[in-house]
C-alpha cells in the first residue's frame, strides 16, 4: 500500500513502527485530513501543530510511539482521553476493526465537533467503531469500562486513579504525565488504593523527554 503520510517509511527505519496492523493504519490514516485547512501544507511535518482552542495535533513521531507501547489489537475496546483533531481516534480505529469499539472523550466543544467531523471522513462513527462523547474525560469512563486499552492525549499532573480501575488485567494504559510517557500493564486486581498494592497490581515504565499540552480537566 502507498502511504498517505511520508514519514512513515522513516519511523520504520528509525524502529519506531514495528507492528504490521499499525504500520497499514498509519500508511491508510492521512493526518491531513485531520489540521485545518490553511495548515494542509504542514501535515507532513513532524512537529505539532495547533487546531484551536490552545490545543494542538500532536508529532506524528510521539503518537506513533504512543500507539506502539499501546499494542492495541483487532476487536479491543478503547477509552480515549482528549480525541481533538481526531487523527489518533481514526488510526485506533482502523487497527482494532469492525469488531472493535474506540470511546474517544473530548471536552472542547469546538473541538469536539471539528474532531468527530473529521473521524466520520473515514466512516468509522457510521458503521459504529468510534463512539466520541463530549466531557471530561479525568473522571474515567465507568459506564463503557472495563477497557482493554486506555490512551491519553495530552499531560496531566498524574494518572487518574479512575482510569487505572477501568482497565481490564492485562490491558495496556499509555499517558504522558508532565514531560514523561508513561506505560502501565495491570498485572492483577490486588491493588485497593494503597501505593503498596497498586504497585503489585501494575507493571510500570517510564519514558521521559516528550512535550504535551495539557490536560483540560474541569470546568473552563
Amino acid at each position: 500500500m502507498k502511504s498517505a503520510n511520508p514519514f512513515v517509511s522513516d519511523f520504520i527505519k528509525q524502529g519506531v513502527l514495528k507492528t504490521p496492523r499499525i504500520i497499514e493504519a498509519f500508511k491508510k490514516i492521512d493526518r491531513a485530513d485531520f489540521v485545518p485547512p490553511e495548515l494542509k501544507r504542514d501535515a507532513y511535518i513532524n512537529e505539532p501543530l495547533p487546531i484551536g482552542e490552545g490545543q494542538t495535533i500532536s508529532q506524528p513521531l510521539t503518537v506513533a510511539f504512543m500507539i506502539e507501547l499501546l499494542q492495541p489489537k483487532s476487536g479491543d475496546k478503547i477509552f480515549e482521553i482528549g480525541f481533538g483533531s481526531g487523527w489518533q481516534t481514526a488510526l485506533l480505529a482502523e487497527i482494532i476493526g469492525k469488531s472493535g469499539k474506540v470511546f474517544a472523550v473530548e471536552r472542547i466543544p469546538k473541538l469536539f465537533r471539528f474532531g468527530r467531523k473529521n473521524i466520520a471522513k473515514y466512516g468509522f462513527i457510521k458503521n459504529g467503531i468510534v463512539k466520541a462523547i463530549g466531557g471530561d474525560a479525568t473522571l474515567g469512563l465507568k459506564r463503557h469500562a472495563p477497557f482493554d486499552r486506555i490512551i491519553a492525549a495530552a499531560s496531566a499532573s498524574e494518572i487518574s486513579k479512575e482510569w487505572l480501575k477501568e482497565l481490564k488485567v492485562g490491558g495496556h494504559l499509555v499517558a504522558p504525565v508532565k514531560n514523561s510517557i508513561w506505560l502501565y500493564i495491570k498485572k492483577s486486581r490486588q491493588g485497593r488504593g494503597s501505593p503498596k498494592a497498586t504497585a503489585k497490581e501494575f507493571e510500570k515504565q517510564e519514558f521521559p523527554g516528550f512535550v504535551f499540552v495539557p490536560l483540560v480537566s474541569g470546568e473552563k
